[in-house]
């Protein structure tokens, strides 16, 4: 009995010291601003965002911001604070009301 709790013990041990990926390090973000669809993914480890916006891949970075989160490619910027966030283009609002529908 000794062995097998040693057993079991070892095995508990090992499994805690796997790698694993925390289960926010990427999410997916769905956004409906007005009526259209966004599409978000956040990469937390990478401190990025991507997302496709006129039928072009970004990929933003996060950058400092006094209030909510802002990612930014010197081009493109996206803002999110709580369940809302807004898209510009060369510090003009292209997409605006944009709310947070799910997140996976």
């Amino acid at each position: 009995m000794k062995k097998f709790i040693i057993a079991a013990a070892t095995l508990t041990l090992l499994a805690g010291c796997g790698l694993r990926q925390p289960a926010d390090e990427m999410k997916t973000l769905h956004y409906t601003c007005g009526t259209l669809p966004l599409t978000v993914k956040l990469n937390n480890s990478k401190q990025q965002v991507s997302l496709i916006l006129d039928g072009e891949a970004l990929t933003l970075q996060q950058q400092p911001a006094a209030s909510g989160t802002r990612y930014s490619d010197g081009h493109y910027t996206f803002w999110s604070k709580g369940d809302g966030a807004f898209i510009q283009r060369n510090d003009n609002i292209i997409i605006s009301d944009c709310l947070l529908q799910s997140a996976r």
